[in-house]
């Protein structure tokens, strides 16, 4: 490596005996180095961003006094598991057992490192049975490493990982414990269990916070997929990346949040994912901040057979995404941080290969980096030949068939004002240092823990409360019909004409794992998109597209907007909002999810086009003057100041507090409540009498939506035996008629809840609304599928023919007509009830089925549909597999 001038990247690559630099010298730095990762067919083993708790044994970890390459390696985790006469008697042929080690970290002082550590696999032992992920500690001025938990019981509970010191000391790290979440599961009535990412692959990891001493372990995070790689930012603030996993979402973004879980914010990538550095969408992950604030990032595919990646620096107070800045316009939100020529893609990269990088906080701008060079076998040597190993050069790199050599990774020291770079740790064979770290104390970042809009009295009532200024606020655009200012004034706009009616708060359920319930694919339903949906309730949006209510802290949530028949009139809300306990949130508006522009990220949004009330003390022009504003305040923090502010309820309740009765009649009030309902209703006895924050609207097909078809809607007449008329969905939409002979379905739907002939898991109604079909008709008093002549592009019918192009004939000699059925399409999507007209459409004023099902029992079929049509919305009640 000493008689390499050039880097591939450019970059001079100087001597182990160059004059070293005292003010590195004197730093201690401290690597991972472990056995290059080999599967059972030679392939180098990768990485899986969604499989962060995987074990790869073969690791340690090594500090070095000084940043030298002359200076001794000790190793310093071999203790946490074995004696020092273990240690001094081990040898080649009898090793130490294989542990990992991996998510270094350092305390700002400079005195401890701070990781996750996972102890050597236990023979013999069942998966469940294997050493967890743990927290531990070094002290490097006493020489000390101790686990963070003591007590292995609890050190065990989950698999801990991404360990990063607070500024008050405690520690925020990743972890599949989910404290909060167990906890929550039990006051719902469910047992305690570890849910699943949305893949329903691996146990989801969150973020908690811990005491030094292993005490007080609190979940601070409640994704329902993973949330890695946090890190504290000079103001405080937690950065960390996000897996955002819900719906038709699957990507890692960069969000921030206090120390307690308040203020959650999506604070870059969410469209940065697709670029020209490769053919695979990019994720970023292994943050850290940089000493001029911006934030250093390794860019990687969600699953690559390459550790580390590309790294570059991230200028996140500009920018929300790449190419989007907060304010101007044009830019680039991302450099390179080491060498432009990195590819990540798989193929040869010309500017070698990183694994992890580290900045140096000495004012140098320098950084600590495993890396690496790009290296091929010489094409000039025979086959059978000893390979020879050469640089990579642009000559060699575009020969026909060139092949790339092992992997050599050594430490190196990166200097971007010099543009040279020293090595520290030099490369071996058959080795890997998978991350790198300095010693070195850094300024103690600000203390932001919880956010300065706290209400105690919510706090203790496990809520948190929210105010939406305008749902028709997308990012600066007033998107109501005719604006808010004419939609908020009732003399112009009546009330039957506000599009958004209702918020609709939507909770996620979350997913056991097999052994915690074992049920069968089939309970999602249609589509396994929306998982299994829960609704916490509704709350009534106000004349101007401002709402104020309370909500359930620390579980996740997403919002829909609502029209007056609880029909969702808005896009899913496809990431998941949190509130802490005490939280008072405020927000502008809506988004869509193509949408550029900052959304929930306070220093990047546009003004609101909520500019509230322009006066204090007089109602808002031509309203109802004893709901009289405060300035700048909107029609829910003015309903919630006089008339308080609600939690969300079961039922959607309207009454128009806005007009003044004085200028004209107020819009008749109504009430679309489970109690009006014949059949059973979605919620439990205890919540049907009286609604708190536990509460949960939790639909399910067999149980809720099928009794409504079944139910007996018989006219009869006085003598209490004449039908005058049958509104039954069954009478009509079935195979029999009263006298138990066969009939074709009405309008080709059949509404049983007999088992599907389909799928057994499913009754018959369910795969007849949300399925295709085909037409059915009856031949000889037998119910069969109705068969129609296949035409050609000319309209003359098509026949049989054999393999040989010959026609078939029937046993009277003549053609044989090639027939098909005819398709029905599904009247109802999983997509919401919007996309489900043609079942909806029927029971319109003036069509065929007006006032056959109630007000509340299409809105029940709504909101059901609007969730994601789910034949469960409980694993506890959906069959066992």
């Amino acid at each position: 490596m000493c008689l390499v001038l050039f880097a591939c990247g450019g970059d001079k690559i100087l001597p182990n005996d160059q004059e070293p630099d005292p003010v590195v010298v004197d730093v201690p730095i401290v690597f991972i180095k472990r056995t290059i990762p080999i599967d059972a067919d030679g392939e180098l083993i990768g990485q899986d961003l969604r499989r962060l708790n995987d074990f790869v044994p073969g690791a340690a970890l090594y500090l070095k006094a000084r940043a030298s390459a002359s200076a001794i390696e000790r190793n310093i985790s071999d203790r946490a598991f074995f004696s020092a006469e273990q240690i001094a008697a081990a040898t080649l042929d009898n090793p130490l057992a294989a542990y990992d080690v991996k998510d270094l970290e350092v305390s700002y002082d400079g005195n401890t490192l701070v990781f996750a550590l996972r102890a050597p696999e236990i023979a013999d032992a069942d998966e469940d049975e294997q050493p967890s992920w743990n927290l531990w500690t070094y002290h490097l001025p006493s020489d000390t490493l101790q686990r963070i938990i003591t007590n292995n019981a609890l050190a065990e509970e989950g698999q801990d990982t991404a360990p990063v010191f607070l500024p008050d000391g405690r520690i925020v790290f990743s972890s599949t414990r989910q404290q909060a979440n167990q906890a929550i599961l039990l006051d719902e009535n469910k047992p305690q269990y570890q849910a699943l990412d949305e893949r329903r692959s691996q146990i989801a990891s969150v973020l908690h916070v811990i005491n030094p001493d292993g005490s007080d372990i609190q979940q601070i995070s409640f994704n329902q997929s993973h949330d890695l790689d946090p890190t504290v930012l000079s103001n405080g603030k937690i950065l960390f990346s996000r897996w955002d996993n819900a719906g038709n979402n699957n990507s890692f973004n960069l969000y921030q949040m206090n120390g307690d879980g308040s203020e959650l914010e999506l604070m870059y990538g969410r469209h940065s994912h697709n670029n020209e550095r490769s053919t695979e969408a990019l994720q970023y992950t292994q943050l850290r901040e940089l000493p001029d604030g911006k934030i250093l990032s390794a860019l990687r595919p969600m699953s690559s057979e390459l550790w580390g990646g590309d790294y570059v620096s991230i200028d996140i107070r500009q920018f929300i995404d790449r190419t989007a800045p907060i304010t101007g316009q044009g830019g680039n939100a991302e450099q390179v941080a080491l060498f432009d020529n990195v590819t990540i893609d798989g193929s040869l990269s010309a500017g070698g290969r990183f694994a992890a990088v580290y900045p140096l906080w000495d004012g140098s701008n320098r950084m600590l980096f495993s890396w690496s060079q790009c290296r091929v076998f010489d094409p000039e040597v025979p086959e059978d030949a000893t390979a020879k190993i050469l640089p990579c050069t642009a000559e060699l790199l575009a020969t026909q068939g060139i092949q790339a050599a092992p992997i050599l990774y050594g430490v190196w020291m990166f200097d971007p004002i010099q543009n040279t770079q020293l090595v520290v740790a030099v490369p071996q064979e058959g080795q890997l240092y998978s991350e790198v770290v300095a010693m070195q104390a850094r300024a103690f970042p600000a203390d932001s823990q919880q956010s300065p809009n706290f209400d105690p009295e919510l706090a203790l009532d496990k809520l948190a409360q929210i105010h939406i200024r305008s749902v028709y606020d997308f990012a600066g655009e007033d998107l109501s019909p005719q604006g808010i200012v004419i939609l908020a004034d009732p003399t112009q706009t009546p009330v039957i004409q506000r599009p958004a009616r209702f918020l609709r708060i939507v909770k996620a359920v979350s997913q056991p794992d097999d052994e915690v319930r074992d049920f069968n694919n089939s309970a999602f339903g249609r589509s396994t998109g929306q998982l299994m949906r829960e609704i916490v309730g509704y709350s009534p949006i106000e004349p101007d597209g401002s709402a104020l209510f309370n909500v359930p802290a620390n579980v996740p949530l997403a919002f829909s907007v609502v029209d007056a028949q609880g029909k969702r009139i808005s896009e899913r809300h496809q990431n998941w909002l949190q509130f802490a306990p005490g939280e008072i949130r405020s927000c502008n508006g809506c988004h869509t999810q193509a949408s550029t522009a900052a959304h929930g990220r306070k220093d990047a949004e546009v003004q609101s086009i909520n500019q509230g009330a322009a006066n204090t003390g007089l109602p808002f022009p031509n309203t109802n003057p004893a709901l009289f504003a405060d300035l700048g305040d909107t029609m829910a923090q003015t309903a919630g100041r006089i008339v308080g502010v609600n939690y969300p309820s079961a039922d959607i309740h309207f009454s128009d507090i806005w007009t003044d009765p004085a200028r004209q009649t107020p819009a008749d009030p109504f009430n679309l409540a489970y109690g009006d309902m014949q059949t059973a209703i979605p919620v439990s006895p205890a919540c049907a009498l009286s609604w708190t924050s536990l509460c949960r609207i939790q639909i399910n097909y067999p149980l809720h939506i099928q009794p409504m078809f079944d139910l007996n809607r018989q006219t009869l007449a006085e003598d209490g035996l004449t039908v005058l008329q049958d509104h039954t969905c069954t009478s009509c939409h079935n195979i029999e008629d009263a006298l138990g002979l066969a009939q074709v379905p009405a309008a080709q739907l059949d509404l049983r809840g007999s088992d599907s002939s389909d799928n057994p898991d499913h009754i018959t109604s369910y795969r007849e609304l949300l399925f295709g079909d085909n037409e059915q008709e009856v031949l000889e008093g037998i119910l069969v599928e109705r068969l129609i002549a296949v035409t050609d592009a000319n309209g003359d019918p098509v026949f049989a023919v054999d393999e040989d192009g010959e026609l078939l004939l029937d046993s009277e000699g003549q053609p044989i007509p090639v027939l098909r059925t005819v398709p029905v399409s599904n009247s109802m999507s999983v997509n919401g009830a919007r996309a489900s007209n043609r079942f909806f459409q029927v029971f319109n004023v003036g069509n065929s089925h007006h006032a056959w099902l109630s007000p509340v029992e299409l809105k029940l079929i709504a909101e059901w549909l609007d969730i994601g049509g789910q034949y469960y919305n409980d694993p506890f009640v959906a069959p066992l597999n």
